[in-house]
């Protein structure tokens, strides 16, 4: 289950192509930071950002714009922060997973099973987010807010419900994701890496058989028009950010910096609950498609587990620190005891 992945879906970027120098002036003066993502023209991620840009506008007196560039045109996350790299782009919209290429501690939030709810992530974020903030920061990358796709799902074209199905299956795999590739070792899957627009191909032509996504991610990107059954059981959290160069944004006035990080962070706060109902409904829209909910026996649901947990261990002091593990596990037991 492996999904540990990055799957990435929803949330990122996508951007112009062509050269670009460092800071952009419009023909009036006014500064504009061109930003990537992979969401789609129409979805609530953008109609939330028009009315971030539309604020940074007003309350800037028009010196600052945003202009995203959605669809994943560009390619996947990988590419996309490469372009923003050397300078074609200034910022992207990035799932958590993208950010750990910049500040690798982050990836201990998408171990499997780690978060039961969404009360646990807000906690646990609330107590490290200026942790990872700082990482990004030192890195090179301003954190302009927090956001997410949510929990990710297993979903196929034949039942999975064990880890022996899962084995036989042709399993996707994000070609960029060191955790997901050692928790498919450990349960024995061979799978099949992909690039995020190869998936839906890699469905229509039987390349592969097992996807995993956010349930919003899976419509957005058209794949559950390809899969029949949701194994119902949350794998692992997904998060995301608007990262933008340290050296583009800090050019500007710092009160104008905090203007635009309390517009982000406020916004992207109110897409957090949005994005949450939608991938209750999501999975609603699918059933009524024809997908169906496959619901696996506990004993493989900790079987799963286990096998997850086997290769988290391997990775511990490698993908992230041992330090950062144990302050979220403590946050979480803080917060689970209060809950009792």
């Amino acid at each position: 289950m492996q999904r540990y992945i990055v799957i990435t879906v929803v949330v990122i970027g996508l951007l112009m192509a062509q050269p670009f120098i460092p800071w952009a002036e419009s023909a009036d003066n006014s500064v504009v930071i061109k930003m990537a993502t992979l969401a789609p023209e129409g979805s609530s991620w953008i109609q939330r950002f028009n009315a971030i840009n539309a604020e940074v506008m007003e309350k800037t007196g028009n010196t600052v714009m945003f202009k995203i560039y959605p669809g994943g045109v560009l390619g996947d996350e990988k590419d996309m922060m490469r372009k923003m790299q050397i300078g074609q782009i200034h910022g992207v919209a990035l799932t958590s997973a993208g950010l750990s290429v910049f500040f690798k501690d982050i990836d201990v939030l998408h171990i499997p099973f780690f978060f039961q709810d969404y009360g646990e992530v807000d906690y646990v974020l609330g107590k490290m987010g200026p942790y990872f903030k700082k990482g990004l920061e030192d890195k090179g990358y301003i954190l302009l807010g927090w956001s997410e796709a949510g929990f990710i799902y297993l979903m196929s074209t034949t039942p999975i419900s064990s880890v022996s199905e899962l084995q036989k299956a042709k399993v996707w795999i994000w070609h960029e994701s060191p955790m997901s590739q050692a928790i498919f070792n450990e349960v024995g899957v061979a799978a099949i890496p992909l690039s995020v627009p190869d998936v839906l191909i890699g469905l229509q032509t039987g390349m592969v058989e097992v996807v995993y996504a956010p349930p919003t991610g899976a419509i957005s990107l058209q794949w559950f028009t390809r899969v029949k059954y949701i194994t119902d059981i949350p794998l692992t959290y997904i998060g995301g950010g608007l990262v933008v160069r340290k050296d583009i944004f800090k050019k500007l006035p710092q009160s104008t910096q905090d203007v635009i990080i309390e517009i982000f962070q406020r916004h992207l706060d109110q897409l957090k609950a949005v994005t949450r109902q939608e991938n209750q409904e999501a999975i609603q829209v699918m059933e009524k498609q024809g997908v169906q909910l496959v619901t696996p026996p506990q004993d493989q649901v900790a079987e799963f587990k286990r096998l997850s947990d086997n290769a988290i261990t391997q990775l511990v002091g490698h993908t992230f620190s041992k330090k950062v593990l144990n302050d979220l596990t403590a946050h979480l037991e803080t917060y689970r005891q209060g809950k009792r």
